[in-house]
């Protein structure tokens, strides 16, 4: 009993881990979305390339991870803004659909030339994390699995301050709610997109760090992203802590299902976050936190 009990847990502990790193990842998704509407499908792309810059600046370059981890988050935050503006920028005031479409085409376009560059071949991250794992009470982690559920929560912790308290904070949100009305009252819109994608690519870099230390590198990296979509729509495709619950509730139940069901039925693990997704959907459309959007006919 006592056994079963440990296994439970440590399954739990370890699917906290995982669903921590889809929260960072979903979180880029989310500050876009609440921005611009739209899905930003080349997300997991600019997470790779912040995971392919900081080990290559440990690896080649013999940086420290500490600064390694900043000239990457700097990197990321330039990309952001530079992306926004030559790509996205001109795309305001045009369809939904197009945006999409842009992110798309851009998922493409990195991942080939991230491979170009990089080379398509599996890369070990030289990870500054202890390989002597932690144990309490029998229950094993690892050092990056500890980070990551920190940093995550650390992480939603001050951009929901920022977004609620900063006078920045708050320009963005009003940017995000009705553009012409922020424009009217004096916002520059424009800027408020810029720190939008900004903050969106440095999230996306720092997932992609904190993903590396746990995962093989290689270019499949950015599709771990994909596994983000299921929990920013779980908990609302514009709440922040929507995301970090959504995460860390696909995170436990995979690694669940994934330790109960697997060796009875293949597969299972892959799919039962989204067979999970459609039952919660039929009962909360929005998600756990996400606005409700009632229009009168």
């Amino acid at each position: 009993m006592e056994s079963a009990l440990i296994y439970f847990l440590q399954l739990v502990v370890s699917g906290l881990s995982v669903g921590s790193i889809y929260a960072i990842i979903g979180i880029g998704y989310v500050i876009i979305y609440k921005s611009t509407k739209i899905l930003n499908f080349a997300h997991g792309e600019i997470m790779m390339i912040g995971a392919y810059l900081c080990m290559v600046l440990i690896s080649r370059f013999h940086f420290s991870f500490t600064a390694a981890f900043i000239v990457t988050l700097l990197f990321s935050a330039l990309m952001g803004i530079v992306l926004e503006r030559i790509i996205f920028r001109p795309m305001i005031g045009q369809p939904v659909f197009a945006g999409v479409m842009i992110t798309l085409g851009l998922s493409i376009l990195l991942r080939t030339s991230t491979g170009m560059v990089f080379g398509y071949g599996n890369e070990v991250f030289p990870s500054p994390f202890s390989e002597e794992p932690i144990v309490i009470n029998e229950i094993v982690i690892s050092h990056a699995h500890m980070w990551a559920i920190l940093v995550s929560c650390g992480v939603v912790c001050m951009l929901v301050m920022f977004f609620r308290y900063s006078n920045i904070g708050i320009s963005m949100r009003a940017a995000a709610e009705n553009q012409i009305n922020a424009f009217i009252i004096g916002i520059n819109v424009k800027r408020m997109f810029s720190l939008t994608w900004l903050i969106a690519a440095v999230t996306g870099s720092l997932a992609g760090v904190l993903l590396s230390n746990v995962h093989v590198m290689n270019t499949n990296l950015s599709m771990v992203a994909i596994k983000a979509f299921p929990a920013i729509v779980l908990g609302g495709l514009d709440s922040m802590g929507g995301a970090l619950l959504g995460g860390l509730v696909i995170g436990v139940v995979e690694n669940l299902v994934g330790g109960y069901l697997e060796v009875y039925i293949g597969g299972i693990k892959e799919i039962s976050v989204y067979i999970l997704l459609f039952v919660i959907l039929i009962i909360k459309p929005y998600g756990f936190f996400g606005t409700e959007e009632i229009e009168k006919v």
